[in-house]
């Protein structure tokens, strides 16, 4: 059968078979596996995966770029994916693709990746073709994506596919350069612009007027901006308005809107929510032929505004090169170089777009790269062609408009006169590609580098295959390096491409190891599993560090982000930074000396949800969540953990005597109640237990609080207490007939059985039957209850001073812990991807029980795990197109670029799609005297230079005699060594102390073996005692 016969025969994704490697299987349309795209879907929602499982997508050129848009659409999930190619592999093309080996040479490019390709995913199925591609062949994919075809076979397919409404995207690189063109028909509808989560905001009033205005409560902005669409809830009055058609709003100020006539609608009474629509947006193209004489741009970087222009051109113009010539333009061969910039100068004269006047340098450069074959450029050019190919399936997100053009030759050498032909000519070497555009003597810089990657999850996965692909620690004198304590999970497999589903449960270092060592046998790399802090200070040690040209963070939290900075500024090594968050993504460079470090600047921190707002007035289904996470951390964890430290820890009682405020008496509770009043004997008492919890929460509690505050209360002014974000709750009644009544006691019963050793079960009639045997008391609401209702009334709550009286009572009332043998309590630790665990079964419940109580939507399984659970969305085509920009500003740091001007901070979001590229921002400067510094800057001091270590009067003395400086305090980490206000007798006793003595008996610990410096902080006063900032010290001792 043929290729195009089989794919004119490709069932339903539904009724289609599990087939064997080289083909996969599918899943239905309706059946998304969540376990494996979990952080996609936070990303694209369901529903645009659903019609990405609807679409057959061609790939045609398995070079470095066609496999890495290949890698990314099957990590994404469509209904299937084809891949075409002719040609045979060539060593140099090993440059960028990863699945190539050196035994593959002279074999089909699409053949020899089709068996690896299809690892990445078992749920799409995968084809090569290595013939033409005909109309016939053609028909059956709702995408083409073309990598290596001739320009006339673009404008003939591009031809087709805009008469057959079939969505074209056309890639190419050429070394540091790159073109990505998008055709997705006359008329394509996108159906979320942006990706954005829809704003919510209260509504105060709403006007009766032919222009009608809304106000929003309590002065919240409301975010929105003209041209989006509302609609509206809960409105009481002016009800005509709930559940309306969306509204066209029209911005007034930052706390207005108007949303048109309201002039015949009932008047507004009080209440409501406004919520934005999202409303599909109809884009119109045009074919590749059109466009090519009338091009449409999206900016790369502002700062080359007047690059695309040329760049259309350049690009265009080295077809016609091929097309003459038969061949690329040799790498740094003058004549063809020549002969190109010719044939530039000849079509700027035919087209209708021509450029004022052609940059002949630039196309120069074209000319020598036209060879180049460079792995970051194919993963940025290959995540953002990829994620438009996702657009074309889904509907989601705003296509490129429709050119889109990038260079980066801020990587080239700052003297070029070294890039001969001679030092770019290909070696028959894997590296080839890379040889072409910088040379084969940096290409040597590069396999000497000793780089540590600290990280290997998405972000990292893609690092390191750029890194072993560039060369970068190939030679004897090269290394990278590597850490992550992480195992694999089956939810990183849709986007940490180097794991497989049978590495689940594998060291990810380890197994990332071996993966680039396959692609690159060449390749010195070293796995650790290592948690970089203060605690694996004697592994990266100062010996690790001194020896390193450079650090690639790929880190998913910021205390290690900052951590990792601090070491970077303290040894003088370059830093690496990068991150995404769904379609987002951004890099930094931190470059010693030159630029400000990471934690120059910080992102502002996340609005909290205020404590009365938690415990009595949620308004929105995030509050509900954090109060349900909030009690699982309570009763779960974190009360069974204090009880345990009072059963192992002899002098536990002592310390939390000793804590300050309300402490001492919510320890001692959280003991009683786990070992005294909560204690249960069987599965049963855990089923009664959790049953009064619900009594409690959902009903008891919001009793209370309706006695204290009845629905009718008002407040001083008179106005009705119940209204704005307070919303009137609802005591439940409970039933196990229905089913969250029934998930909240079997999950609750369950985990609290875990934490006393019990075993629970999943029989829910066995646990209904139990439930509703339990005696539940008649609640009676209580006369002189506090309830809290603003900020500071929680903040004086929480500040109360323990009752000494109660103190005693409490440790009077829990037995000695030596009557408690046998007991163990197993504290639990939330995991929100294991579903078998009860651990979101209970937090979904807890929440949407809640929510009930106080008229909040609830929310489903799904969105109830990334509010909980905190998950940052990720999708494969971000951290792709992030990683690659980290590989080029890579090359920079090893050309030994140091000027601000060379290197690129950079932001995209290719949802938009935006990409913002900027200098670093230097580093601030400070001055004593006349010396200045900045963060890189310390005083370095050999403290051992006489031969015997310095005492602390002669380290006062250096800083008096050598620098003018009279030090006033002297720090080292927390504790304070000296300070002017020193009683005279503790200071004159500290004076004749060796630094290091000083350091150990203040602190009380003993230097570790590592430790060769020590870090010292200081306040000083100048000659004129006047405070001077000044640098910190390093005081070297071995």
């Amino acid at each position: 059968m043929s290729q195009e016969q089989q794919l004119a025969n490709i069932e339903p994704a539904a009724k289609r078979p599990k087939l064997d490697s080289t083909t996969n299987g599918s899943m239905a349309s309706t059946e998304i596996d969540e376990g494996l795209y979990s952080r996609q879907l936070y990303v694209l929602g369901h529903e645009a995966m659903k019609r990405m499982a609807c679409s057959n997508v061609l790939i045609s050129g398995m070079k470095g770029l066609g496999v890495e848009i290949a890698k990314n659409v099957v990590l994404g999930g469509v209904k299937s994916v084809a891949i075409h190619d002719s040609g045979n592999v060539q060593i140099g093309e090993l440059s960028s693709q990863y699945f190539f080996r050196e035994n593959d040479c002279g074999k089909n490019r699409a053949e020899v990746t089709l068996p690896r390709l299809a690892e990445l995913n078992s749920y799409v199925p995968i084809r090569s073709h290595t013939g033409e591609l005909t109309e016939v062949f053609l028909q059956h994919f709702q995408v083409i994506v073309l990598t290596s075809s001739s320009l006339e076979e673009q404008l003939s397919i591009g031809d087709f596919a805009h008469k057959h409404d079939i969505k074209l995207i056309v890639a190419e690189t050429r070394g540091l350069f790159a073109s990505i063109f998008c055709d997705f028909g006359k008329d394509f509808t996108v159906v979320d612009t942006n990706g954005e989560q829809p704003i919510s905001t209260m509504v105060s009033a709403i006007s009766q007027d032919v222009e009608g205005v809304v106000t929003c409560a309590d002065e919240t902005r409301h975010g929105l901006e003209d041209g989006d669409y509302v609609t509206f809830h809960e409105v009481k009055g002016m009800t005509e308005i709930n559940a309306c058609e969306p509204r066209k709003v029209k911005v007034l100020g930052p706390y207005t809107f108007s949303i048109g006539d309201t002039s015949a609608l009932s008047p507004y009474v009080g209440g409501g929510t406004a919520t934005q629509v999202k409303m599909p947006k109809v884009v119109h193209f045009s074919s590749l032929r059109e466009s090519m004489a009338a091009p449409e741009h999206v900016i790369s970087d502002f700062a080359k505004f007047d690059r695309p222009g040329q760049l259309h051109l350049g690009f265009a113009s080295m077809h016609e090169y091929i097309k003459v010539n038969g061949r690329l333009p040799r790498p740094r061969h003058a004549e063809d170089a020549d002969a190109f910039v010719a044939i530039v100068k000849e079509q700027n004269g035919k087209i209708a777009v021509a450029v004022e006047e052609v940059d002949e340098k630039l196309q120069r450069q074209l000319a020598f790269q036209a060879t180049g074959d460079l792995c970051p450029m194919q993963g940025f050019i290959g995540g953002v062609a990829a994620q438009e190919v996702m657009k074309a399936t889904s509907g989601k997100f705003m296509p490129v408009m429709q050119h889109f053009y990038f260079d980066a030759l801020e990587c080239m050498p700052t003297d070029e006169s070294v890039l001969t032909e001679a030092e770019c000519a290909p070696r028959n070497s894997r590296y080839d590609g890379q040889i072409a555009v910088f040379g084969a003597t940096f290409h040597a810089r590069l396999e000497s580098l000793k780089y540590f990657v600290v990280g290997s999850g998405a972000i990292g996965c893609e690092h390191l295959k750029n890194m072993s692909l560039m060369g970068v620690g190939c030679s004897p004198q090269g290394h990278i390096y590597v850490t992550d304590m992480d195992t694999i999970e089956k939810s990183n497999l849709n986007r940490q491409f180097l794991f497989r589903p049978w590495d689940v449960q594998q060291m990810k270092s380890n197994t990332a190891a071996k993966a680039v060592k396959d692609m690159n046998p060449a390749c010195n790399i070293t796995a650790q599993q290592n948690r970089v802090g203060p605690d694996s200070e004697d592994i990266y040690n100062d010996d690790f560090f001194e020896q390193l040209d450079g650090i690639a963070n790929a880190l998913d939290n910021v205390d290690a982000r900052m951590y990792m900075d601090r070491r970077c500024v303290f040894y003088k090594k370059s830093l690496l930074e990068s991150g995404t968050l769904g379609t987002k993504g951004n890099i930094q460079v931190v470059y010693p000396c030159l630029t400000e470090s990471y934690s120059s600047s910080q992102d502002p921190p996340e609005k909290s949800i205020p404590i009365c707002t938690l415990k009595n007035f949620p308004n929105l289904i995030e509050h509900t969540l954090q109060w349900a996470r909030d009690k699982f951390e309570g009763v779960f964890s974190q009360t069974p953990d204090t009880a345990r430290q009072y059963l192992t820890d002899a002098k536990f009682v002592d310390r939390t005597l000793k804590q300050a405020g309300v402490v001492p008496v919510e320890t001692l509770q959280s003991v009683k109640t786990a070992l005294v009043d909560w204690r249960p004997s069987s599965f049963e008492d855990c089923v009664r237990w959790v049953r009064l919890q619900f009594q409690q929460h959902f009903s008891n509690q919001i009793r209370q609080l309706l006695f204290n505050f009845p629905a009718d209360q008002k407040t001083d002014s008179g106005a009705p207490f119940w209204s704005g974000p307070k919303r009137c709750p609802v005591p439940i009644d409970f039933s196990t007939d229905v089913e969250t009544h029934l998930d909240y006691v079997v999950a609750g019963a369950n985990l609290f059985a875990g934490v006393y050793g019990i075993s629970g079960t999943r029989d829910r009639a066995a646990v209904a039957a139990i439930a509703n045997a339990v005696e539940v008391p008649a609640f009676v609401p209580k006369s002189g209850v506090k309830i809290d209702v603003t900020e500071s009334d929680a903040a004086a709550s929480a500040n109360q001073v323990s009752d000494e009286s109660m103190v005693k009572t409490l440790q009077a009332s829990i037995p000695a812990p030596s009557t408690f043998r046998g007991l163990k309590l197993t504290p639990v630790e939330f995991e929100k991807d294991d579903d078998t665990n009860f651990h979101m079964d209970f937090i979904v419940a807890t929440s949407n029980l809640r929510a009930e109580n106080y008229g909040i939507a609830p929310a489903d399984r799904h969105k109830s795990k990334l509010i909980a659970g905190k998950i940052i969305p990720a999708i494969a085509t971000t951290t792709a197109a992030v990683s690659g920009l980290v590989g080029l500003e890579m090359y920079k740091i090893a050309q030994g670029h140091n000027q601000l001007e060379s290197f690129k901070n950079g932001f995209l979001n290719l949802a938009l799609p935006f990409f913002g590229f900027s200098e670093p921002l230097p580093p601030a400067k400070s001055k004593f005297y006349d010396t200045e510094f900045s963060l890189w800057d310390s005083f370095e001091l050999n403290g051992m230079e006489s031969g015997k270590e310095m005492t602390l009067k002669e380290f006062l003395d250096y800083f008096k005699d050598k620098h003018r400086l009279e030090i006033t305090m002297l720090s080292q980490g927390v504790c304070m060594l000296y300070s002017f206000f020193l009683p005279p007798a503790k200071a004159k006793e500290r004076m004749d102390w060796k630094m290091t003595d000083l350091v150990q008996k203040i602190s009380k610990k003993k230097l570790r073996p590592h430790v060769k410096c020590l870090v010292f902080e200081l306040c000083c006063s100048d000659v004129n005692d006047e405070d001077v900032e000044v640098p910190y010290i390093k005081y070297r001792f071995r």
